[in-house]
């Protein structure tokens, strides 16, 4: 069934206050839930919140909580949530600075603890590093990580009291990419930084990660896989 209008719930919060407001929305072909709320922001209510850049999935800053799944609102389309109310709210796990805005800085710090760049075997190779072409495939699926941190959002280990400590999927999938990677010249001390109840054994392995991730970004066989190396390892060096 088509809806010729929908109606946005969306979750509201500034400071302590928080609740839900209701915005009727004109539905035509191809609206985003973004677009949605822009035109929200724009004819009804200026002071509502919302991140977004890019309109196109590929910078990430609009994932939040549509109809209790975490979605990016930008390639969300309102017609195919077949839903004469769509509910809006934040992405969870992280603090709410105002209506749909997260507080980031948790997620980025986490992801800067694994050192997500690569730290070559040379300083100054005589020819550029090159990677093996099956490498490179194998690889590719977590570089194409947008940070978007829907992973974050989705994962229950930062939602249970006393667990906020636990690194996240995307901060692990991105240390996983780099221990695979052949031109790393750290790898097994990468996997001695995450060897921890706040790194690799601190997935529940459920894979909610892998089912809201946008871009088909696996963490959990990322972590999976870390843990197999780390094992191997250690029996290695006996």
């Amino acid at each position: 069934m088509e809806f010729k209008e929908v109606t946005l719930v969306i979750r509201r919060q500034q400071n302590s206050t928080a609740g839900y407001d209701s915005f009727p929305v004109k539905v035509t072909p191809g609206l985003t839930v973004l677009e949605a709320l822009i035109l929200i922001q724009e004819n009804q209510d200026p002071t509502l919140s919302f991140r977004y850049s890019c309109r196109g999935a590929v910078c990430g800053a609009c994932a939040m909580m549509i109809n209790n799944e975490i979605k990016l609102a930008c390639r969300t389309q309102i017609r195919y949530l077949n839903a004469a109310k769509v509910k809006v709210e934040p992405l969870p796990n992280l603090p709410v600075i105002k209506d749909l805005v997260v507080e980031m800085t948790e997620f980025w710090e986490k992801y800067k603890y694994v050192k997500p760049w690569l730290q070559p075997k040379d300083e100054h190779p005589a020819t550029e590093r090159l990677m093996d072409e099956k490498l490179r495939v194998k690889l590719d699926p977590y570089a194409n990580c947008i940070l978007c941190a829907s992973c974050y959002g989705a994962c229950p280990v930062p939602a249970r009291s006393g667990t906020r400590s636990f690194l996240g999927p995307a901060a692990l999938a991105r240390n996983f990419r780099f221990y695979a990677d052949s031109r790393e010249g750290g790898r097994f001390e990468r996997l001695e930084r995450v060897n921890s109840m706040d790194g690799l054994w601190g997935c529940d392995t459920v894979f909610k990660c892998v089912d809201f991730c946008p871009k088909d970004v696996r963490p959990t066989h990322g972590i999976v896989n870390s843990r197999k190396k780390l094992i191997t390892g250690k029996l290695l060096r006996k």
